[in-house]
């Protein structure tokens, strides 16, 4: 006979669990991610955008997941690894989506003041201190003077106000869809 009493499976770790269907949210969101970064990112590259859908998509499995920081920053591990594929510094993204991952689930649970950021305000936040700390890192790692960090400023806040248009975009109707 057939249980009908279902609940979420979970994987449980040392102080945190998170359940089956939030990694499922995260690996589709990643992969929309990682192919709109192929195809929409490279074309609005030539006008001096260039969109990480990856940061954005993570940004979004926090928010609907309500990830606390130690689930946030595993997502943000994932994503750096799905990163590697295309980085142009293969490694440093596991420190940059590290940090940011935990950022955005500060953020959006409350652990700030006791007031949630908005998915706008909070997407903002997160993409402009993975792109600043890719950009000072990644400098330092390729050799160059630091004052050439500046030259990447556009850039990263471009980057930063597109993915929190999107994320602040599709937040009510994913919410909507997937009840949450």
């Amino acid at each position: 006979m057939a249980d009908t009493n279902q609940q979420a499976r979970t994987v449980s770790g040392t102080s945190s669990k998170m359940d089956i269907s939030s990694l499922i949210l995260l690996a589709v969101l990643l992969a929309a991610g990682f192919i709109l970064n192929f195809t929409l990112g490279n074309a609005l590259a030539i006008v001096g955008i260039k969109p990480q859908f990856i940061i954005a998509a993570y940004s979004l499995a926090i928010l609907l997941s309500d990830a606390k920081p130690g689930q946030a920053f595993v997502y943000g591990l994932i994503s750096a690894a799905v990163i590697q594929l295309t980085t142009s510094i293969p490694g440093l993204n596991f420190f940059t989506e590290g940090v940011s991952s935990v950022l955005m689930a500060f953020l959006v649970g409350k652990q700030i003041g006791g007031e949630k950021a908005n998915p706008f305000v909070a997407t903002f936040c997160t993409t402009l201190v993975s792109g600043a700390l890719f950009a000072v890192c990644g400098t330092l790692i390729m050799g160059a003077a630091l004052p050439t960090v500046v030259v990447k400023v556009p850039l990263v806040l471009g980057t930063a106000v597109f993915n929190a248009v999107v994320v602040a975009a599709l937040t009510p109707a994913l919410r909507k869809v997937l009840k949450r």
